[in-house]
């Protein structure tokens, strides 16, 4: 017990710290990055009026070819071009020119002559595969080989501006691989750029 006149002492608790978890120790999450819009791709709505004028109304992102285009008159009459290129039996159809349309966007052009060669190529494929459905749906034999020596015709031209636009883009380089080198007796081996000049850019 405790005499009169003392005052009992009370020790304050002592403060405990809270256990770490291991929410706690977890590192931070980055904040989510915003969200980038969808590109809406380009189309065109055609309409044929009187007087064989042709409505087109263009909706969507147009940006990279008309960079291709490089100025307002090749961009409105690439467009004029692919809105009259049309389908079997129409003048004009939507489909066939957002076609088109959609791959020479998808593509990227780099420049005005690759916009117009990747129109080209659009308008060649679907004219391919007219022939070729031309040649599946015809039992006339004059008719099958009227189709056969058309679609060989465009096959080949397709064929032939893929690789033009390859050789566009790689701006006409080549690479050669030597896979092996045989060298007779007294013979040299020249590795190195053979000028047209008849100069040797390397070493024997």
């Amino acid at each position: 017990m405790m005499a009169d006149g003392q005052k009992q002492l009370r020790s304050k608790p002592e403060k405990v710290d809270k256990a770490e978890t291991s929410e706690d120790l977890a590192p931070t999450a980055d904040p989510k990055p915003p969200s980038v819009p969808k590109r809406k791709q380009p189309t065109m709505d055609i309409e044929w009026q009187e007087g064989g004028v042709v409505k087109v109304v263009i909706d969507g992102d147009f940006g990279r070819i008309e960079k291709a285009a490089g100025n307002t008159a090749v961009h409105n009459g690439l467009l004029g071009q692919i809105s009259v290129l049309g389908s079997p039996g129409a003048k004009a159809g939507a489909a066939a020119s957002n076609f088109a349309l959609g791959f020479v966007d998808s593509m990227e052009p780099q420049g005005a002559t690759e916009a117009l060669l990747l129109a080209q190529m659009a308008a060649i494929d679907q004219a391919t595969m007219t022939m070729a459905r031309r040649l599946n749906h015809t039992s006339a034999i004059h008719q099958q080989d009227a189709a056969e020596r058309a679609l060989n015709k465009l096959a080949r031209t397709y064929t032939a501006q893929v690789e033009a636009l390859k050789r566009y883009r790689s701006k006409g380089q080549q690479l050669v691989r030597v896979e092996r080198v045989t060298v007779e007796s007294g013979g040299q081996a020249v590795v190195g750029n053979v000028s047209h000049g008849g100069g040797v850019n390397g070493k024997s």
